[in-house]
């Protein structure tokens, strides 16, 4: 039986693949699980039937036989450790990949979605001249350091694994602010993730919810 997810029936990235379920299908894409998927309203996500599987009202979920789980990290974290293909063989890889989920969510996620949001909700405040060049500041200082541990390096650490899947995610919210682009080797990471297959039948799968729902 195929494990199912919860996203958006109408998502606000306007299918851009910024929704937090495309970590998910992107990571059983990598390692060639089927899914299937159920679509929520928001206002189905505050109903009882969803609160029992993310007590928040947030998407996604994960049903996976009598596991049920809520947080994105956490569902591609079950992922990789139960299939092949998202983490080194070694326990010692295994754990740094693990740091780089951590560093992705707890790290470098704050600071870029504070920046985005304040574009998107204060910008007619008396207060967003002054705060956001604050607010940059300190997602650059971030891209200054990850950058610099990056280096020329294709991947984080060594291949491919879940720690570049969350680190990705989080950077691709940087797309529409320009700042990456003066990052030109972070800009090539998030280009060589985007151009994995796993990663564009993941971001096909969730455009396409995007399309069929602009059209009711």
């Amino acid at each position: 039986m195929s494990p199912t997810i919860t996203a958006f029936k109408a998502s606000p990235d306007r299918g851009r693949g910024l929704a937090r379920d495309m970590q998910v299908r992107w990571a059983l894409e990598e390692v060639g699980q089927p899914y299937d998927v159920r679509l929520v309203t928001f206002a189905q996500m505050k109903e009882a039937e969803h609160l029992a599987l993310q007590p928040f009202g947030q998407i996604p979920t994960l049903e996976d036989g009598d596991l049920v789980l809520f947080e994105s990290a956490a569902i591609v974290h079950h992922i990789a450790l139960n299939h092949p293909g998202l983490l080194p063989a070694d326990a010692d890889g295994r754990a740094r990949a693990l740091a780089w989920m951590f560093a992705a969510m707890s790290t470098m996620q704050p600071p870029i979605v504070e920046f985005g949001m304040a574009t998107i909700l204060e910008r007619d405040k008396p207060w967003f001249e002054a705060r956001q060049p604050m607010l940059e500041q300190a997602v650059r200082t971030r891209l200054d350091q990850l950058a610099a541990r990056l280096g020329d390096a294709d991947w984080l650490d060594g291949a491919f694994s879940a720690g570049d899947l969350m680190m990705v995610g989080v950077l691709r919210r940087l797309g529409s602010s320009g700042v990456l682009a003066d990052y030109p080797t972070l800009k090539a990471y998030v280009a060589r993730a985007e151009a994995r297959p796993a990663f564009q039948r993941a971001y096909d799968e969730q455009h396409q919810v995007w399309v069929e729902a602009s059209k009711a």
